[in-house]
């Protein structure tokens, strides 16, 4: 397995002792390891959400221009 040498802050330092101390982790390693886990999560996820998005404004730009009034129908609609 690869090794890689970081610098942390000290609160991050504390942080992974603290998870390591509790039992929750056998040692540094793992909790980094979890945190990069997470992270790669949190990337994919917002490049799904970025997709969509996407998708949402090229279909928005399709369908061209709106009609004169639209905003003003929606505000009657609601009661605005």
């Amino acid at each position: 397995m690869p090794t890689r040498n970081v610098s942390l802050t000290p609160e991050l330092d504390r942080f992974i002792a603290t998870k390591v101390e509790a039992g929750l982790f056998s040692n540094a390693s793992e909790v980094m390891r979890a945190a990069l886990r997470l992270l790669e999560r949190d990337e994919r996820e917002h490049d799904e959400k970025m997709a969509v998005l996407r998708s949402a404004i090229d279909r928005g730009l399709a369908s061209g221009l709106a009609k004169p009034g639209g905003f003003s129908r929606v505000r009657r609609k609601h009661g605005l």
